[in-house]
């Protein structure tokens, strides 16, 4: 009997074991239904998002592609790969989204072999350029399965046989800053500023700093426009530069429309009057010339950052 019972305990111990390493194995998520059948599919496929620095830089991101069978293949399997604005569309109206197909993308291994007595192997796209796009556009990166060999059927590409990759871009004004500048109290000697700032984002093309010259109470917001100036030969992005209170969201003051500071003080006045509260992308400059209102006279500030 008690031979029987150990028999028993062997028994259930050795299925447990069994039924935990195919729970380990990638792609055996079909296992059930894959009789006699073998998909090629994407390891946890469809959409997936990753962000990306507003740089030229290539990167690359890789994804899994499997054969779910319930019998390892007997012969190599190529499994060819595609970008499918198709697929893309599908997904937008599907969704209610309004993606972009990515225009920087290079799939490395366009055509895959899988082993036979395997089931996956790994695609990497390479993808770069991001700083030519608009931070404030939806981009995707759309790669499917188009087609596999040795009878094996390739799965939906809204599902399990693509790899939907959304590729935000971060705000590209979003960094630290060299700050040289000062702040005015009307009937008092300029206050000094030299020291470095973080910008932080708000949205896409909208970015904050804390302090308003050497004043820690108000913050300022910056929104980088289409707008245009040439200042020295260069176009440059004209700014709504806009002070606020942290606390309560409220604006307490805006921007000059000509310069007004005090000449003696660094940074030195601009040449023209007007070239004020801008960003000259050649020298990631802010330039900006604002005020906050108060019953003692509207406080003056005037900064130019320099991206470290």
């Amino acid at each position: 009997m008690r031979g029987k019972i150990l028999m028993i305990v062997s028994l259930l111990a050795s299925s447990l074991v069994m039924n935990s390493c195919l729970k380990d194995k990638v792609g055996l998520d079909w296992t059930d239904s894959l009789k006699g059948k073998m998909y090629a599919e994407v390891w946890k496929g469809g959409f997936l998002s990753m962000g990306l620095q507003p740089i030229p830089d290539s990167v690359t991101f890789k994804f899994l592609v499997n054969i779910a069978t319930d019998q390892p293949p007997t012969e190599d399997i190529t499994v060819t790969l595609a970008v499918s604005e198709e697929a893309m569309n599908a997904y937008n109206q599907a969704k209610g989204t309004a993606y972009q197909l990515y225009p920087y993308i290079d799939i490395v291994d366009k055509s895959l072999v899988i082993k036979a007595g395997t089931r996956n192997a790994y695609c990497h796209v390479k993808i770069w350029n991001a700083h030519l796009l608009d931070a404030c556009d939806n981009f995707m990166a759309p790669i499917v399965i188009q087609s596999a060999t040795g009878g094996v059927i390739p799965a939906d590409p809204l599902n399990m046989g693509s790899r939907l990759m959304g590729l935000p871009i971060s705000n590209p004004w979003a960094a630290d800053y060299d700050v040289i500048g000062y702040r005015i109290r009307p009937g008092n000697a300029p206050e000094p500023v030299a020291t470095t700032e973080t910008l932080s984002t708000i949205d896409c093309k909208t970015v904050y700093k804390v302090g308003f010259g050497n004043y820690s109470a108000y913050n300022i917001r910056i929104e980088v426009t289409s707008e245009t100036m040439v200042v020295g030969g260069v176009t440059c992005n004209k700014v709504i530069a806009t002070p606020y209170d942290p606390g309560t969201g409220s604006d307490v003051g805006g921007m000059w429309d000509t310069w007004t500071g005090d000449a003696a003080t660094p940074p030195a006045p601009p040449a023209n009057p007007t070239d004020i509260n801008y960003y000259n992308p050649v020298t990631k400059q802010f330039v900006l010339n604002c005020y906050y209102l108060s019953g003692a006279g509207n406080r003056i500030m005037y900064e130019i950052l320099t991206r470290k």
